[in-house]
């Protein structure tokens, strides 16, 4: 596995791991209403390459094949952030946040922060991040459970 920045070409793999990892594995702490509503099949590949592209974009690669990645923007918020769902528990994530970490030192952030689901929640915890606040969101006409989770790092 290697990681590097995200490229254009990219888009429509990362969509795919999105929405499969979104209906395969966070399906297990929501709703099959609200799995639909976070990620629709009816997907906007410019504005997905608009939002990779804009920020701070790593992507995990195995074998030719996107296996995860994570985005960092530069008041440290860590936004999107996703495992495929064939490589769970397989320390890609654990990568992915030691390089947004790396980068984050890098750029002189203190603190990184990020909303995590009820699924991403132990892996945040399991690297030193802290519980802010429960809240609940909506999207789609539909409520979902996350938590504000931060991590002082120097």
């Amino acid at each position: 596995m290697h990681l590097r920045i995200y490229k254009i070409d990219d888009t429509e793999e990362i969509i795919k791991l999105f929405y499969d990892t979104v209906h395969e594995i966070n399906i297990h702490d929501y709703t099959k209403a609200q799995v639909d509503a976070w990620a629709s099949a009816n997907t906007d590949i410019e504005l997905w390459m608009k939002r990779l592209g804009d920020k701070l974009t790593y992507v995990a690669e195995e074998d030719n094949k996107i296996i995860g990645f994570g985005q960092l923007e530069t008041n440290g918020h860590i936004d999107c952030f996703y495992c495929h769902k064939d490589f769970q528990r397989q320390g890609v994530g654990t990568q992915i946040l030691e390089q947004i970490e790396s980068k984050a030192r890098s750029l002189e952030i203190k603190k990184l922060f990020t909303e995590a689901s009820i699924t991403a929640k132990p892996f945040f915890e399991s690297k030193n991040f802290i519980v802010v606040r429960k809240q609940e969101v909506k999207r789609r006409g539909q409520k979902f459970i996350n938590f504000v989770m931060e991590k002082l790092i120097f």
